[in-house]
């Protein structure tokens, strides 16, 4: 009797422990990650990288490159083009992305800013797969399929 007893709490208890620790860690774990596009879209690759220490992210880059390497908030002509139509530009649009990613830990939603709403979108999707990658403290670069429909 005691035997079935003990027997049956054993199981209940490697159960429980097989639950928990099956159970992703919610923290983020140490280092660098990065979550990039699959494709270009109008020749720019978007990517997200941060930097997270002690389960806080402490820094955050969104920017996209060409296929050189060129990083686009760099391209003064881009900029002033895309300024004069949509009242931002990138080297604007991206650090206000990324500060909002700073400011609420990968935990707040995004809001949107005017004129540069597409890559509101692919910032959401880039930094959702960034964030996870922390947690799982995968530090292989995520590659994302976005939706670059403008």
């Amino acid at each position: 009797m005691w035997k079935k007893k003990i027997s049956i709490l054993c199981i209940c208890f490697m159960i429980g422990v097989s639950l928990i620790s099956c159970k992703k860690s919610e923290k983020m774990q140490d280092g660098y990650y990065t979550a990039e596009a699959a494709e270009y879209s109008h020749g720019w690759k978007e990517y997200v990288t941060i930097c997270v220490m002690e389960n806080q992210i402490v820094s955050v880059e969104y920017n996209a490159k060409n296929a050189s390497g060129f990083i686009k908030s760099w391209d003064m002509a881009y900029m002033r083009n895309m300024n004069s139509v949509n009242g931002t530009y990138p080297n604007a649009y991206t650090r206000a992305y990324a500060a909002q990613l700073f400011k609420g830990q990968g935990e707040s939603s995004v809001d949107m800013i005017s004129g540069a709403s597409s890559s509101g979108r692919n910032f959401v999707e880039l930094s959702a797969a960034v964030v996870e990658r922390a947690k799982n403290g995968d530090t292989s670069i995520a590659v994302v399929e976005l939706d670059h429909e403008e």
